[in-house]
This record gives C-alpha cells, sequence and structure tokens, in this order.
C-alpha cells in the first residue's frame, strides 16, 4: 500500500499517510464530538471540538508508535524497513524481506499490540491520577483526551490480536505454526486461510446487523471483513511468488530478446515504429555496442506531445549511469527485491560489460502464469 502524503522520515523508515486513513480519523472526531456534547453539557462547541480533534490527532501518533515498534524490533533483527503507510485500518510496515525464522515473526509481529497496550495503560494510569476513576466521565479535558486514547489503543491492540492473517494475531499464528512445521510457505497457507475464515464471519455478521437496522454499524463491519480477506490473500500470494521464485536466478526468468533503439532516434519515431507497433513497455539504448541508457512511455510522457519531433531518445532517456543492473547470476527473489526497494519495474541484466538482458515485473508475470499452466497438466 502507498502513501499519498508524505510525512517525513523517523530513524530512515519513510512515514506517509493513505488518504483512507483521513476516513477513520474523520469517524473518530465525529464520532467523540457527539459524545462529548452529549455527556459534557458545559461544554461550549469550540472546547467540544478541540478535544476530538486533539484527541485523533494524538491517537495518529499512538498508531504511529504501534508501526514504529514493529519496525524498530525489524530493523533490531537485520531487515530493512522502507516505509511505513497508516490507513483506514490501521498501519503497514513495508519491511523488505520476510523473516528468516518462526522466533522473528513472533517478536516483531507481538511488539505492536504490546506497544499499544501499554499506551493504553499509562493513558489510563495517568488519568487515575489526575482524579478520573474506571466507569465514570472524565470531567476535564485533559483527562478526557487520556482516557479516550487508552480505550482507543486497548481496542486497537485487541483488534490487532485477531488471529486473521496479515493482522499481527495473524502473524503470531504463522509463527506458532512455522515453529511447529518448520515450513514457512505451510504455516503461511494456514495462517491465511484461518485469516479468511475470520474475514468470512466479518462479512457476514456486518450485513446481519446492517439489515437488522445497524446501519452504518453493519456495513463498517463488512467492509473490515472485505479488507482482511483481500489482505490475506495479497499477503499468501506474495510469500508464495517467493517460494517460487527461491532456487530461481535471474537468468532463468529474463527476457533474452531486448528491442534495442538508438540514442539520435526522435520521441515521435520511437513512438510510431517502436512503441506502439511492439507493445513493449521498456526499450534498451545502445550506441557502439554499450548500453547508454532506457527508455520507457514515463519518460515519453514527459515530454509534450508537439515537441516529439524535435526531442531525441537521448535527451529525454534513463542514463546507463543511473540504472539499477543485476547480473545473470543474482538470485530471482534478490532482483525482486531490490525492484521494490528502489520502486523500478526493470532491471538491465549486465555480465561482462554486455547487455544479457531485461529483468522486468512483467516477465515474474508470465513465469508465474507458465508455470501454473504447466503444473495443471
Amino acid at each position: 500500500m502507498r502513501a499519498q502524503i508524505k510525512l517525513g522520515r523517523i530513524a530512515g523508515i519513510s512515514i506517509g499517510l493513505h488518504f483512507s486513513w483521513l476516513i477513520i480519523a474523520v469517524l473518530i472526531t465525529l464520532s467523540l464530538a457527539d459524545h462529548f456534547r452529549t455527556t459534557m453539557p458545559a461544554w461550549n462547541s469550540a472546547l467540544v471540538w478541540s478535544v476530538a480533534v486533539v484527541t485523533s490527532i494524538l491517537f495518529f501518533v499512538t498508531l504511529l508508535m504501534h508501526e514504529l515498534a514493529h519496525s524498530l524490533v525489524a530493523q533490531a533483527k537485520g531487515l530493512r524497513v522502507r516505509a511505513i503507510t497508516l490507513f483506514a485500518l490501521g498501519g503497514v510496515s513495508q519491511i523488505e524481506k520476510e523473516s528468516p525464522d518462526a522466533k522473528t515473526e513472533f517478536l516483531i509481529a507481538i511488539v505492536g499490540p504490546l506497544c499499544s497496550l501499554a499506551i493504553g495503560a499509562i493513558c489510563l494510569l495517568v488519568a487515575r491520577g489526575l482524579g478520573w476513576t474506571v466507569g465514570a466521565e472524565a470531567q476535564t479535558p485533559a483527562v478526557a483526551v487520556l482516557v479516550w486514547l487508552g480505550y482507543i489503543n486497548f481496542v486497537l491492540a485487541v483488534f490487532n490480536m485477531i488471529p486473521g492473517y496479515p493482522l499481527d494475531g495473524g502473524r503470531v499464528l504463522r509463527a506458532a505454526i512455522w515453529w511447529g512445521n518448520r515450513n514457512a510457505v505451510r504455516a503461511t497457507q494456514l495462517a491465511a486461510r484461518v485469516g479468511q475464515g475470520i474475514a468470512f464471519l466479518f462479512i457476514l455478521f456486518g450485513l446481519f446487523r446492517f439489515f437488522v437496522g445497524a446501519n452504518f454499524g453493519g456495513l463498517w463491519l463488512a467492509f473490515i471483513g472485505w479488507f482482511l480477506l483481500e489482505a490475506s490473500r495479497s499477503s499468501y500470494a506474495q510469500v508464495e511468488i517467493m517460494d517460487e521464485l527461491r532456487d530461481r536466478k535471474v537468468s532463468d526468468i529474463m527476457d533474452r530478446d531486448c528491442q534495442v533503439v538508438g540514442p539520435h532516434l526522435s520521441l515521435q519515431d520511437f513512438v510510431n515504429e517502436y512503441l506502439l507497433r511492439s507493445g513493449r513497455r521498456c526499450f534498451v539504448v545502445v550506441q557502439d555496442n554499450r548500453l547508454v541508457g532506457l527508455i520507457t512511455p514515463n519518460e515519453v510522457r514527459q515530454v509534450d506531445r508537439e515537441q516529439w519531433q524535435q526531442t531525441s531518445i537521448q535527451s529525454v532517456m534513463v542514463p546507463a549511469a543511473k540504472l539499477r543492473t543485476v547480473a545473470p547470476d543474482t538470485p530471482a527473489t534478490k532482483a525482486l527485491e531490490i525492484m521494490s526497494s528502489q520502486d523500478i519495474n526493470q532491471m538491465p541484466v549486465i555480465s561482462d560489460g554486455r547487455l544479457e538482458g531485461i529483468f522486468s515485473r512483467g516477465n515474474i508475470v508470465n513465469f508465474l502464469r507458465n508455470r501454473a499452466e504447466v503444473m495443471k497438466r
């Protein structure tokens, strides 16, 4: 999941927001404002909204702390974390590699809910120190913020411990199965099935509540179930892909039939003679039998169509010096990790200074599709 709003970096990790997170922020703010209006009639409108907004902002901070806990433990275990994205149902840490063993998987998974529990407990203990008693309504804005932050973080911890992969509880379940059967792929498959079962229960219960009068609350439960179902399927598919590629090298999958173009060709001729006719999306730019760059439709789109005839490939291509390349004997999983970490779709394959082929996400898709067709026979 990619972030649409970049917020900065913490400990080398890019922090961002998905637009869907704004949905939950608005819902929390509206719900709290409505609650405070009902329970605190002495509070004026400005105070009600201020407390609701501050609580929502601090919830964002505690949610970020939950994800940072995952990420920092992963980094301590030698796994690089590229980014954290907060979205409607929480957050996701983009860890570039799978955990190497069940113990690491367990530690990375469990630390998030433990962090949320600790935050919730601290908030409620401080609120008690300020005079609040359990079960009573908070009488001051500061105590109200602390109490609701405590409650929300407890709910966050409990929700994440539902054994539905890829929630934290599902990853804990996966780690336990992995520890027992010593098979990461099989453990992921079983945890994903449990996650899908729980997701279906959420959907069915949500739809039931909607039809008996729960309205939005029922649809929200169904939406959570749908999200868990899709997340479980995609997470397991990713593990399956890495398992299929585990014993493969780049040379087994790469495209050896590279489409070569010259650097002085105009963009107009390139589009008409190559891009539209071949159906390819990546072209190698070669001069004097030497790789000088790479051009894709993305580079063409940066130039106004009226300028295509006067613009050469050389002026817009990605030069060889900026390209990330791999060798033919590079493990396919390593090459895929490089593409994911650097957000690129293809890499030239170079051996002894010569271009051997192109390794791309499309090659991986075709390889997996062809393998699946062969295995069915």
